[in-house]
């Protein structure tokens, strides 16, 4: 099983996570309601297990809980993954949410790169800064090394957006991560590292 935990305390998180890209638990209580809802999104469509708990400076704002668990999330992912030899690398897809739409593509290319084109029309969702979804993905992709596109093509509610973000992402990541038939174990590179 490509599995990895990840303990991260500081003076304003402390997180236990555990990730598995090949399926298990899914129980997420990081004291923000939204950010559970997205990161079981995540990792439900993504056939991923995933534990997360996390005491954080919520009374302050979402902030460092949403960036600390992307941090955590990032890790715990390079880890699990390891050996790269295998997997087809890329994933792609354009998922619909209601009259939302988003493109989202990855390529665990052990270089991070996020390309995140989605203007949200509110500043908040169910008490959530809209803003932290970008810090939240800018943290998961610099942990995990892999490069990751996400754009919104057309879509007018915040949930509905942010829904298609997370269970894209998840969808996309699961077809990057996926045993490549036709690759004899060998790593997805023509330079031979990843």
């Amino acid at each position: 099983m490509r599995g990895s935990e990840i303990t991260r305390k500081t003076n304003e998180t402390d997180i236990r996570l555990y990730f598995s890209l090949d399926g298990g638990d899914v129980a997420v209580d990081t004291g923000c309601g939204f950010l559970d809802h997205m990161l079981t999104l995540f990792a439900r469509h993504g056939g991923f297990g995933l534990t997360v708990t996390c005491k954080g400076d919520t009374n302050v704002d979402y902030h460092h809980t949403t960036e600390d668990v992307g941090i955590a999330l990032g890790q715990a992912f390079g880890a699990a993954l390891s050996d790269k030899r295998g997997i087809c690398r890329y994933g792609d897809i354009i998922l619909p949410m209601d009259e939302a739409l988003v493109m989202t593509a990855v390529d665990v290319s052990g270089r991070a790169y996020l390309g995140f084109d989605v203007a949200f029309p509110a500043e908040r969702v169910g008490g959530f800064d809209t803003e932290l979804f970008e810090e939240f993905f800018a943290a998961v992709v610099r942990e995990a090394r892999i490069t990751l596109h996400i754009r919104l093509i057309t879509g007018k509610n915040c949930h509905h957006i942010a829904e298609a973000a997370f269970k894209s992402f998840g969808r996309a990541l699961k077809k990057a991560v996926s045993a490549d038939p036709s690759s004899d174990g060998e790593l997805p590179s023509t330079k031979g590292v990843l």
